[in-house]
């Protein structure tokens, strides 16, 4: 997709397509009281375009709720598309990114492929949040996951032109704007990973696109695999892997921007569990062929380097994604089977672990990686993975699960979630869900039990950091869309690249 920032008068410009955003400007309450559309712009041209259906009562303005206007007198636009943003006390940055996500999905199959989209004209929508959100909004918007159809046709959006007034802090929103681009193309690149099937992306190759895009973006990678395992001692992660025929993959990506040999280094660990079975406690055969998005934590971190590799933070970071497949044959690992850990240091043994479901694997793999992050120099950590079923049941799917075991570091967590715009629930840790994983045989079991699912899998993990500020992120109620909504296509979200790239430049120097 071509992309421009324009500073043009919005009635003189020629497209296929004009998209202006309109709030719900009704404060009034009451059974009687009607919702009041006013259009986000002050182009007096695009006023009287628009008054007419504004004033008809059949477009309310509700969230992405949209109305087209064909030939709309005193413009050069062949089309003009109004889209909602909702209740004007609630409307934010995060609707005007959906709202430029609903403008392309509703161009796409109506064959339009280039649109120009405004930038909204009111005080509580700021200028440079804004461009970065409506681009964000329609390239993200812009991914659909139909890949192996053979009778594909490309409905893909090839110009799009986002206009602000002329009279703003034009190198403000230029950055901005510049920012929301790198950002949600990342966050796409994590999708078409998640999207991939589970023979055409295997650990090597999950390997060979991480070091591939490492290449195209200046980051240092490193794919190792089943020699690395054992000569580091990663029994956790070699027991997911050693039931299948396909090889694990250990994947580091390095940024180290110049001039910045102090300060902390930042660990980003995901799971990437290329496809999972469940292994010998096999899944049931509904919905298996989705469980190739058990890698979409692993993707996320993919993403992310990828855009901070282009955003270029001044914070040293290191990604690293442990990946596998979790299959049931005569080698895999088997309930009841108690597997070693890595050790944090020469001195201090690893962990043992009973193993009582194999289909608790990811967090396995993440006990490695998080331990290898640490060696590596990670004085701060934050890992994502589809982890548990439980966090969907306790969250749905309209916020993912943060676990966390130091307070100022959530807090920056938090604080950047007002930029990205995605949905995060702070969970509970506690002693009493860390004994409810103590093993008879071994130090820890990877299962808990039923109740507290989600919690005693971050308790699994939280024995693996210890002490060191860490942030756990299960995204298995968010990484798969099952019904398309008017802004994203069904299929894999991407959820979690924005804010994790948001934590990151939090710490830079």
């Amino acid at each position: 997709m071509h992309t421009e920032l324009s500073f043009a008068p919005l009635a003189d410009i020629e497209t296929e397509l004009l998209v202006v955003p309109a709030i719900d400007a009704q404060t009034a309450k009451g059974p009687d009281v009607k919702p009041r559309p006013v259009l986000l712009s002050a182009d007096p041209a695009l006023q009287s375009a628009a008054n007419a259906v504004l004033e008809s009562g059949e477009f309310k303005a509700g969230a992405n709720e949209t109305v087209l206007l064909h030939a709309p007198a005193g413009l050069t636009a062949k089309r003009l598309l109004i889209v909602g943003l909702g209740k004007q006390a609630k409307a934010t940055v995060h609707s005007v990114r959906k709202a430029a996500g609903t403008a392309v999905r509703f161009a796409k199959p109506r064959g339009i492929r280039e649109l120009v989209l405004a930038l909204p004209m009111s005080p509580g929508l700021p200028e440079a949040p804004s461009a970065r959100a409506v681009v964000e909004g329609a390239i993200v918007g812009d991914f659909d996951p139909d890949t192996y159809r053979s009778d594909r046709k490309d409905q893909s959006i090839q110009s799009l032109k986002v206009v602000a007034v002329a009279d703003i802090d034009k190198p403000f929103v230029e950055s901005a704007f510049a920012e929301g681009i790198v950002i949600a193309e990342s966050q796409n690149f994590a999708r078409s990973l998640v999207n991939e099937p589970g023979n055409k992306l295997t650990p090597s190759i999950l390997g060979q696109r991480a070091a591939a895009l490492a290449s195209e973006v200046g980051l240092k990678a490193e794919v190792y695999s089943t020699e690395k395992l054992h000569e580091l001692k990663m029994g956790a992660f070699w027991s997911v892997s050693q039931g299948s025929a396909e090889p694990p993959a250990l994947i580091v990506l390095r940024y180290e921007p110049e001039g910045v040999a102090a300060g902390p280094v930042l660990g980003l660990v995901g799971k990437g569990i290329t496809f999972d079975t469940g292994g010998i406690s096999i899944k049931p055969s509904d919905n298996m062929e989705k469980m190739k998005y058990d890698m979409a934590g692993g993707a996320a971190m993919i993403g992310a380097m990828r855009a901070i590799a282009l955003l270029k933070p001044r914070v040293r970071v290191i990604g690293i994604v442990c990946a596998a497949e979790n299959m049931p044959d005569g080698k895999a690992q088997k309930p009841g089977d108690v597997q070693t850990a890595m050790p944090i240091a020469p001195d201090r043994p690893g962990k043992t672990i009973e193993i009582i479901n194999t289909d608790a694997e990811g967090r396995l793999v993440l006990a490695d990686g998080l331990t290898y992050a640490r060696q590596l120099g990670a004085t701060h950590l934050i890992d994502a993975a589809t982890l548990t079923g439980s966090i969907g049941i306790a969250l749905g799917t309209h916020n993912a699960g943060a676990f966390c075991n130091d307070e100022p570091t959530f807090a920056r967590f938090e604080s950047v979630l007002t930029v990205s715009g995605e949905k995060f629930w702070r969970m509970p840790l506690g002693e009493e869900y860390a004994d409810m994983i103590k093993s008879d045989i071994g130090d820890i079991k990877n299962t808990g039990g039923r109740y507290g699912g989600a919690i005693t899998a971050a308790e699994f993990l939280h024995v693996f950091v210890e002490d060191v500020p860490w942030i756990h992120l299960d995204i298995a109620g968010m990484a798969w869309i099952d019904e398309a909504k008017p802004y994203i296509a069904k299929g894999p979200s991407g959820v979690g690249v924005r804010s994790i790239v948001e934590w990151v430049r939090s710490y830079a120097q």
